[in-house]
């Protein structure tokens, strides 16, 4: 017998819940019913930080805070949130409502960036923080080497300004488009536009400035992947 789209996630997940409706809470979208992942999120966000940062210390035990910072940021952003959920394939397990489903929410990088730290909020209150903390390990150790290299580097905003102060081109423009979310767990979506050259990028995250991070990372992108005039 083959098994369920549950039974083949925790497979994917390395964990067997014991308390099965943890997960399908931690799957279910606003959208769909009362019954929700919104707290299970909120608490998965504060046990992925702190089991990042352990990892981190672990890893990097002769690196300063600074450094520490930024690699975490770089771990815990909605777009490796987003790139992990769909390595785990949960757009399939997804519970949405029809219009939700209709209108592309399945793939969604912030639906499914909070449905993961769900999961890990789930698997908390399942059997406690070592537990949530080995998920987290899984998850995210194979990812730090590359992330680490990134986050040591300028943010994007950084090099973008650069890359253009270098070849005398305007500088970026950086608008909010749009804001999603109550108050308390909002997703900015920035417009990032370089006048003159018609290439532009919308980023979204948790914060303005986060947007704006992405935004210029897509619109550097672009820029780099263009050849020179």
């Amino acid at each position: 017998m083959n098994p369920s789209p549950l039974e083949s996630l925790s497979q994917r997940l390395g964990y067997t819940f014991r308390q099965r409706e943890l997960l399908t809470c931690a799957l279910t979208h606003r959208s769909f019913g009362t019954d929700h992942n919104e707290r299970l999120e909120f608490l998965g966000d504060s046990v992925l930080n702190m089991a990042v940062s352990d990892l981190l210390f672990d890893q990097y035990d002769e690196s300063p805070e600074g450094d520490l910072t930024r690699i975490r940021a770089h771990l815990v952003r909605q777009d490796m949130l987003h790139r992990i959920a769909l390595s785990l394939d949960l757009p399939a397990v997804l519970r949405l409502s029809e219009g939700e489903a209709r209108g592309g929410g399945a793939q969604r990088p912030s639906i499914l960036a909070d449905a993961l730290e769900a999961i890990i909020g789930a698997v908390y209150r399942d059997s406690g923080f070592e537990s949530a903390e080995a998920l987290v390990r899984r998850l995210f150790e194979p990812l730090i080497s590359e992330t680490a290299t990134q986050a040591w580097g300028k943010d994007a905003k950084t090099q973008l300004q650069e890359w253009l102060q270098a070849r005398r081109q305007s500088v970026p423009d950086y608008r909010i488009e749009a804001t999603r979310g109550r108050a308390h767990d909002q997703t900015f979506v920035v417009l990032c536009t370089i006048a003159g050259s018609g290439v532009q990028a919308r980023g979204e995250g948790r914060s303005r400035r986060a947007a704006e991070q992405e935004a210029a990372r897509l619109v550097l992108e672009q820029l780099s992947a263009a050849p020179e005039q």
